[in-house]
């Protein structure tokens, strides 16, 4: 599957490359304070991480049809990561986003476009119909990407993904196409999207606080 290139504005999103290895990896290490908390980790013990290899193995789910893994630009310059992953078509038709900004770009607008040019992609683009975006109840950057995007609150997933050295749980919000019929973007930047639809409940915000019990 041909990963396209999609543009608004000051913010692109494109192919990653095995040349972007070294400005990854820079951008990796000179935001590791920033981005670590939030860094999905091997559950069996520490591995090494081989920017070259994983850009190769994010290409080869491109090539299967199972991902879409961009770069994230502003200006042109470096921004961050945006992949999207486990595309199902079918009965299904269903995808998960995750992403990542340098935090000199936090605040700019650059995750929520990046994430509704991804996003309306996936529907008007490869004919999907709904789309999943999974973050940690402490991550607020990030759950005010969704919010902005009007992407409705499903539920609380209790230690859902491995996350800096532990199972971590996670809020979940989705869209389907029949929400969005002008795109997520349109719909952002004339203001109708509704941020009251990412609300997460109280008994949930409570629930997120405190350990699962077994």
């Amino acid at each position: 599957m041909a990963t396209p290139t999609l543009t608004d504005g000051r913010v692109t999103i494109r192919p990653i490359r095995i040349r972007d290895a070294r400005p990854l990896e820079n951008e990796l290490m000179g935001n590791r304070a920033w981005l670590r908390q939030w860094e999905a980790t091997n559950p069996h013990g520490p591995a090494g991480f081989d920017v070259k290899a994983s850009i190769r193995s994010l290409q080869a789910h491109a090539r299967s049809g199972a991902g879409l893994p961009f770069i994230v630009e502003h200006d042109g310059e470096f921004a961050g990561q945006l992949n999207v992953s486990g595309i199902a078509y079918g009965s299904l038709s269903s995808a998960t986003i995750g992403y990542w900004v340098a935090e000199r770009f936090a605040g700019r607008g650059v995750t929520p476009t990046a994430v509704a040019l991804a996003t309306d992609h996936c529907f008007f683009g490869l004919g999907l119909h709904r789309m999943e975006i999974c973050i940690r109840p402490e991550n607020a950057p990030s759950l005010r990407v969704v919010q902005k995007l009007g992407f409705r609150y499903e539920g609380l997933r209790r230690r859902y993904i491995h996350i800096n050295g532990d199972w971590r749980d996670h809020f979940c919000f989705a869209l389907v196409v029949e929400e969005v019929p002008t795109g997520v973007l349109r719909r952002w930047k004339d203001g109708r999207a509704l941020e009251s639809a990412a609300r997460i409940p109280d008994a949930d915000l409570q629930a997120a606080t405190r350990p699962l019990r077994f």
